[in-house]
């Protein structure tokens, strides 16, 4: 359960990691603003602000998430490149995502510019985290194309705009909680929230179509354990 009756406190906090856990994983795996996750909260007796919420939801969810990664098996070896626009504060920020062939989103990286340089400071980053995959797939922007020349020459570059849906229709969740968030207010805000967002995705959108009911209900039990494993590991 999520939602425990543990009664351990984080110093500062008025209520329990499981409390503070929960809303959390209100605010993140649901496409709902800080507002619902208060009435939400207030349906179970538990009166917070909407501020507070705020407060732990910046604090807790980039650990959570980090530990998500952590969890998480290796990545596929074929690796779906894209990226975004998106509008803070009237100036075009450009969100890059890196998804595996299992649609599990593999790193992000908010930039103002959408150039080599900006593509090869992605890639570094992904290839620290991830080693190099077999096959990359882009869009036709050469930017991607002088990054992996640089930096992971060996590895087959597919360019086709129609090879990329997989990465595009990550974008998706991303523009339905923009228009809830009414924009993004800085680029740190964007990195920090979609970096949480997309880590809570991979643990709690398994591929239903792909599962039995059985399996799917497994999948989700496991979920809801590890998560409130880990909201029982955070410190103030």
């Amino acid at each position: 359960m999520i939602l425990s009756p543990d009664p351990a406190r984080l110093k500062g906090h008025r209520y329990p990691r499981s409390v503070i856990g929960y809303a959390v994983w209100l605010y993140y795996r649901f496409a709902v603003s800080l507002r619902d996750v208060e009435d939400l909260l207030a349906e179970r007796g538990i009166l917070v602000s909407y501020e507070t919420i705020r407060v732990w939801c910046r604090r807790y969810g980039p650990r959570i998430a980090a530990r998500i990664r952590r969890h998480r098996p290796p990545s596929d070896d074929k690796w779906h490149l894209d990226e975004m626009v998106i509008v803070i504060r009237g100036r075009k920020h450009w969100l890059w995502r890196a998804v595996d062939a299992r649609g599990d989103t593999l790193e992000i990286l908010v930039q103002s510019r959408r150039n080599a340089r900006a593509a090869k400071r992605f890639l570094r980053k992904l290839l620290k985290r991830w080693g190099c995959p077999r096959v990359m797939v882009t869009d036709k922007l050469p930017s991607y194309g002088a990054a992996k020349r640089e930096l992971c020459p060996g590895v087959e570059h597919r360019r086709h705009k129609g090879l990329n849906n997989r990465a595009e229709a990550s974008h998706r969740h991303t523009r339905r909680r923009e228009k809830i968030m009414g924009r993004f207010k800085s680029a740190g805000q964007a990195q920090i929230f979609l970096s949480a967002q997309d880590q809570t995705a991979a643990l709690f959108r398994p591929k239903r179509h792909r599962l039995t009911a059985r399996s799917n209900r497994h999948a989700r039990a496991d979920a809801f354990s590890l998560w409130a494993e880990m909201t029982a590991q955070l410190a103030a």
